[in-house]
């Protein structure tokens, strides 16, 4: 993509209403726009970066056995009264009439929408497990939405949910989605910590929220640095083998929010402990039959006998990911984009555009990127080099191969590294090999 071309209204300043450093670097990579307190249009740069984020998640989410739907914005009151959340939800859910005068709401999470679907099309145990997720727009009437898509009134959320038919089953869906929490993250270049949450009345220690680490992170946690040295990556996962070694390695280890810390009963001691900032970015959750039960969500058990289905829930923000990403991995500069989420790959860089050698070099080097179906932002604007380079670095892009008239004469390009900073004189050749990955 020629940025000439390109819909990228970037900004020198930073807007007054951005309070934390991803709003801020959102809005002056212009990703979003701000159509309304809490809700944004996402813009060609902001978009691309959403649906790369979405895709991880999705691959594996799947590979985890679970299935894909989508379930509509809108909801039927009905459903939630049948659960008793439709009064006790509170302001934050927008209640609208339809032309019919039929009570409907935003969604703003999907148990009930779910389990109605699942009550009306499995009726016996050995239809179970079922794994269901969507990747779909929510909306919540947060009484003071701030700090951009971090905390919005409409966002994008990936809710999966879990049927089984008993606490054991139960047990063996929430390991898969524990798994697939953590490699999720890893993939996006995040330190993901898994923390205990309040479970509610239903007890148990069954209910994880995963915090990343960030500097600018919204909350204070503590944990074992031995956390640090844990790669989900490492190695491939078996998701219908036995889970449970792999969710106590990574569970057995300290691990806790600030509210929750209490350092006189913390057992990790001296240098060992690891405080940081955090924000949260996905929470998974059992909740038994609270919805299966007042939603008539029952199963034929092995003996013939109707058994209402277990349930979990696992979320994750996906467009609230965006902008902890950027709040993990930036500098003064700007974006600093892992390589599996960035918008484009390489950023390339005409230093004279109308230098004739410079302009058929930087077309040899675009050419032969795209060939190599290399994702690649061409800058061949009439701009001062200065103004190049500064929304380069603002936008993040892993790489940036520079062509200027002096290289130009001998065929030669500049490589940096945008996280590290490197900068390296090279062949066309060889840039080409170290930016395609």
């Amino acid at each position: 993509m020629r940025l000439s071309q390109y819909f990228l209204p970037t900004l020198k300043e930073t807007p007054a209403e951005a309070q934390i450093v991803s709003h801020r670097l959102m809005l002056r990579a212009g990703m979003i726009r701000q159509s309304s307190a809490g809700i944004y249009s996402w813009l060609p740069l902001g978009f691309r970066v959403l649906k790369r984020i979405e895709q991880i998640v999705r691959e594996e989410e799947d590979a985890a056995g679970c299935q894909e739907v989508l379930m509509p914005t809108i909801q039927p009151a009905e459903l939630w009264r049948a659960s008793g959340r439709y009064d006790d939800y509170g302001a934050e859910m927008l209640r609208i009439k339809d032309r019919h005068d039929r009570d409907m709401l935003y969604g703003p999470t999907n148990e009930e929408q779910i389990t109605e679907i699942f009550k009306a099309y499995i009726r016996s145990y050995k239809h179970l497990p079922k794994l269901l997720y969507h990747i779909q727009w929510k909306f919540r009437d947060e009484v003071r939405p701030r700090f951009g898509v971090m905390r919005g009134r409409e966002f994008l959320m990936k809710d999966a949910y879990s049927f089984d038919l008993d606490y054991a089953g139960a047990e063996r869906s929430y390991r898969k989605f524990f798994v697939a929490y953590l490699r999720t993250f890893a993939r996006m270049g995040l330190k993901a910590i898994p923390m205990q949450a309040d479970s509610g009345p239903i007890g148990g220690d069954m209910s994880h929220e995963f915090q990343i680490l960030a500097e600018t992170g919204e909350s204070k946690v503590f944990c074992d640095k031995a956390f640090l040295n844990f790669d989900p990556l490492q190695s491939d996962i078996d998701y219908d083998g036995n889970l449970k070694p792999l969710v106590d390695r990574w569970t057995g280890l300290y691990a806790a929010a600030d509210e929750k810390h209490d350092p006189a009963k913390c057992p990790v001691k001296g240098d060992q402990l690891l405080e940081a900032r955090g924000i949260e970015v996905g929470h998974i959750f059992y909740f038994g039959t609270k919805y299966s039960a007042p939603l008539g969500a029952n199963v034929d058990g092995p003996d013939g006998k109707s058994t209402t289905v277990h349930m979990g829930s696992y979320g994750i923000g996906v467009s609230r990911l965006t902008g902890a990403i950027i709040e993990a991995s930036h500098d003064d500069a700007g974006i600093i984009w892992p390589e599996s989420v960035a918008p484009f790959r390489v950023g390339l860089i005409n230093l004279k555009t109308g230098d004739a050698k410079t302009d058929a070099l930087c077309a040899d080097v675009y050419a032969k990127l795209r060939q190599k179906k290399v994702e690649v932002l061409y800058d061949d604007r009439d701009e001062r080099a200065g103004a190049k380079f500064a929304d380069m670095d603002l936008i993040g892009l892993p790489w940036q191969v520079i062509v200027g008239p002096r290289g130009a004469a001998v065929e030669k390009v500049e490589v940096k590294n945008r996280r590290t900073g490197e900068r390296a004189e090279m062949s066309v050749d060889q840039a080409l090999t170290k930016v395609a990955g």
